[in-house]
């Protein structure tokens, strides 16, 4: 830091200061850790796409739920083994990012239904364009998470710069909680459109046919566009409210990769229900406020992980038990309100 102030660095030794940092960030990860889990995610993905989702099929609400509990229960045995391991602080740091991560990637799913309901893909396809824009996700993440830890580690003020940014964005989705999206009509989607050769008809499963002597772009490739747009945005939220849990990366990696990996189980639990969720939202922005106060307060208030998983959990189960509870109201009156219309007059028949 002295010496960023002190004389300019080239590109270069920028770069290598961030890898001496992350190098010497602590971590609970051991390379045998690190190569372990990576080969686990790629062996779990081999199975989704080439045994239990070889064929495109629709993906039932039974068989999504089984898939998110699956998901679920490897990521707390995950957790069981940090704390086995390394302890109690770890394993809760753990947690703690794997449900912030969870309940933000429900936000993406409230996009996710409008974007296939905008571009008209059917549910047979839904599941492959999330395979690959999930696998895409894992990747970029991946980076976004080594260079985050890096730097601030290396820039310790930039902790304050994502806990103000964080205060920003659950303010920003509070106020435009009731907003609609039209992710369809993005500039970014225009432009793909523009630069790429693309066709309005769906071909099957392909992202890309070839008609009149060229290749174009389906409909699929571009929901698959907006998927991977939309999962940057909203990692630029959630990867920084986990450093305010922990900057080990190893703990950030792992639990953002297990939320990310149940999501498109989770995606088919709750695709027909995000309208019954009307005060999810306000959880999520209440949660944002929550940890980027936390990073902003570092240095001045010490909130331990248990705590901060305590408020997390509450201000989420909240939000869910208050739409629920709206959502069984809504339907008792929609009921009464139906019970009490009196029935069309019949008429007679004609002889």
């Amino acid at each position: 830091m002295s010496r960023l102030l002190s004389s300019p660095i080239s590109l270069e030794e920028f770069s290598e200061g961030l890898d001496r940092e992350f190098m010497e960030t602590q971590s609970v990860g051991s390379p045998v850790l690190w190569a372990g889990f990576i080969v686990f995610v790629l062996v779990m993905l081999a199975l989704d796409l080439g045994v239990f989702h070889r064929k495109n099929h629709e993906v039932k609400f039974k068989e999504a739920l089984t898939w998110s509990g699956v998901w679920i229960s490897l990521a707390l045995l995950f957790n069981l083994g940090i704390w086995w391991k390394f302890g109690a602080t770890p394993a809760v740091q753990f947690l703690t990012g794997y449900l912030i991560e969870k309940s933000l990637s429900v936000d993406n799913i409230f996009v996710f239904v409008v974007i296939f309901s905008a571009l008209r893909i059917p549910l047979l396809y839904q599941h492959r364009v999330l395979f690959w824009g999930i696998l895409s996700a894992l990747v970029l993440r991946a980076g976004m998470i080594f260079a985050g830890v890096a730097m601030i580690q290396r820039f310790h003020w930039l902790i304050y710069v994502f806990g103000a940014f964080l205060i920003f964005t659950g303010v920003k989705l509070f106020v435009h909680r009731n907003e609609e999206e039209h992710p369809e009509e993005s500039k970014a989607l225009q432009w793909v459109r523009k630069v790429i050769p693309s066709t309005n008809e769906l071909h099957g499963a392909h992202f890309f046919t070839r008609a009149t002597g060229r290749w174009l772009a389906t409909p699929l490739f571009m929901t698959l566009v907006l998927v991977e747009l939309t999962d940057v945005l909203f990692a630029l939220d959630s990867i920084p409210a986990i450093f305010a849990v922990t900057t080990d990366p190893f703990l950030v990696f792992t639990s953002n990769i297990f939320a990310i990996l149940g999501l498109r189980s989770l995606f088919f639990v709750l695709a027909g229900a995000v309208e019954k969720f009307s005060y999810l939202k306000v959880g999520l922005s209440a949660v944002l406020v929550f940890v980027g106060a936390k990073m902003a307060l570092v240095d001045v208030v010490h909130i331990s992980p248990a705590i901060s998983l305590g408020v997390i959990a509450l201000l989420l189960g909240g939000s869910i038990v208050a739409s629920l509870r709206k959502a069984r109201r809504l339907e008792l009156e929609h009921g009464q309100k139906s019970s009490e219309t009196p029935p069309a007059p019949s008429h007679p028949s004609r002889t």
